[in-house]
Parts: structure tokens; sequence; C-alpha cells
């Protein structure tokens, strides 16, 4: 008995070293770069953001937005204050803007700033360039779609209720910006660390355990069309509970890859997973209330689902 556990712990010592020294360095720069940018570049972020009401973008202002909803460094929890700022603001007053397009421009904001982020992205470039590309040209068509479709749905009708979310307290105060950006990245590898270790520890568990054909069987590329497109749905279906903390599933989604998931079953987690994280959600809720929430949820899904099979389609393997 002793035996066999310890030839089980030194297997799976083994699989999280090899996958620790592969993904480290991404998750340890990747949180430096979304210090640097949360201590020096979020204010001209939201000064870009702000300053889009003085341009003649229309409804196509919801592609700036997007991408700045990308390299915003905060979570949802930030972002909406942000948001709600602006619409306190009157942006589409008085500007080339009218209220329906401002609207759908902070929806493409908050909706890409949820998938996506400057440290994310970095830590997402451990699983190859194919993926990473994915990942950014998805998140920032969520953002352009959602507020196309809240543009086109909703109009002038209000669509979010900021009133009822306090602004975030920031703590990126330290008159010291070197001792700012140190705090700041104290914080990040608080508040990812277990997670990203835990993901490891996962990861390892599964490459030890799960027996590759039946991985391969749920979520493999070689299957039929319609094996594949269950295959997807239950990676977004999959999504929802084991995304806690974007960094925590790097490893996983490496190993997943390493035992035949499509590239179709990846972008529906990626997408699903954050969409719909509970933190995430718990936010959302309150400045979308239950009808527009539930609509939020079925975008989410069918977005998720729907980029899974064209990668799918379009990209196999």
């Amino acid at each position: 008995m002793a035996e066999t556990l310890s030839r089980e712990l030194v297997f799976l010592w083994y699989y999280f070293s090899v996958q620790f020294e592969q993904i480290f360095w991404y998750w340890l720069i990747g949180m430096a770069l979304g210090s640097l940018v949360a201590v020096f570049g979020k204010e001209k972020i939201y000064r870009c953001f702000a300053a889009l009401r003085g341009k003649r973008f229309g409804m196509l202002g919801v592609i700036p937005a997007s991408l700045l909803g990308i390299i915003s460094p905060l979570c949802m929890y930030g972002t909406i204050p942000i948001a709600a700022s602006l619409a306190e603001s009157g942006m589409g007053e008085n500007t080339p803007w009218n209220p329906a397009d401002f609207q759908a421009v902070i929806a493409a904001f908050m909706m890409s700033s949820i998938l996506l982020n400057p440290q994310l992205l970095l830590y997402s470039a451990a699983l190859g360039p194919t993926v990473l590309a994915i990942r950014f040209v998805l998140c920032f068509l969520f953002g352009v779609t959602a507020g196309i479709v809240i543009r086109l749905c909703f109009g002038q009708k209000s669509f979010f209720d900021f009133s009822g979310f306090a602004a975030a307290q920031n703590r990126d105060v330290d008159p010291n910006i070197f001792l700012r950006f140190l705090k700041n990245f104290g914080r990040n590898v608080k508040a990812t660390g277990l997670y990203f270790l835990a993901g490891m520890v996962l990861s390892a568990l599964f490459q030890q355990y799960v027996p590759p054909g039946a991985f391969a069987k749920i979520f493999g590329s070689n299957n039929s069309l319609g094996a594949q497109g269950f295959g997807i749905l239950m990676a977004a279906t999959v999504g929802v509970p084991l995304y806690v903390c974007g960094g925590g599933t790097i490893p996983l989604i490496q190993s997943w890859m390493s035992r035949g998931m499509s590239l179709g079953a990846v972008a529906s987690f990626m997408i699903a997973g954050p969409a719909m994280k509970i933190t995430n959600l718990g936010a959302l809720k309150i400045v979308l209330g239950i009808k527009h929430f539930v609509l939020y949820l079925l975008f989410a899904i069918s977005f998720s689902f729907l980029s899974g099979m064209v990668i799918q389609l379009t990209m196999g393997a």
C-alpha cells in the first residue's frame, strides 16, 4: 500500500512539476503586465473611452470599445462602476452619438472586459499562438456582437440599470509609483496564486487518472459532427462550474488539449467559463435585472456554442 501510494505521488509530482515549468513564467509575467497596466495605464484607457464620445463612430463605436474592454485590467466589479460613471455623465447628450449608440458601446466595453484582460491574454500564450489568437478574436467579437444586438433589439430602451452598483474603491494610491506597482502585483499574486496552483494540481490528477480514450470520445476532434457538437456543448457546460480564475484554467486547458480536446471545444470553454463565472454573474444581475439577465445567459451560451462550432468547422483539429 505504501509503495503504491509513493509511486502515485511520484507520478503526480512529475506531471505537476513539468506543467509548472511550462506555465509559471507566463503566469508571473502576465500578473506583472496586468499590474503595469493597472498602475500606469488604467486612467489613460478610460480617458480614451470617454474621448470616443467626441467621435462620429455611431454604432461602429462598439469596435474600439470592445478593444478597450480587453485591455482593461479590472474585474467586472471594477468595470461596471466605470460604465456607470460614463452613463451618469450623459455621454449620449450633446455629442455625435445618440443614446442608443452609447448604450451599445457601453455593452461592448463591458462584455469584452468580462472575458479577457491583459494578464489572461498573456497567460493564454502558454497554450500556443493558435489558441491565443482564437481567444482574442472571439472575446473581441463577443463584445462587438453584444453591442450590436442591444442596439438593434433595444434601441433607446434602457438595457442597464447602474443605480444599485457602488463604485469600487481605488487601492492604487501610494504616492511612490514603484511601491504602488509592487502592492498591485502583490494583490494579483494573492488573488490568483492559489487558483493557479489548484489548476495545476487538478491537471496532474487529470493526466494520471482520466483515460485518454474516454476523454477523446467526448471532446475529440475526430468524432462525427454530431458528436463534436455535443462535445462543444459539454465544454461550455463544464466551463461554468470549473471557471473560477482565468489563470487557474490554463493548466487544465493545456492538459485537455494534450488528450485530444478539439479547438472548437476549447473555444467554447474559454467563452462560456468567464461569461458565466459566478462572481461575474452576481455583478451583472445587479445592473441587468432578471429579464435582461436571462437574455444575457442565453446570448452567452449561444455565442459560446456557435463560436465553438465555427472554429471546429473552419479549423478542425
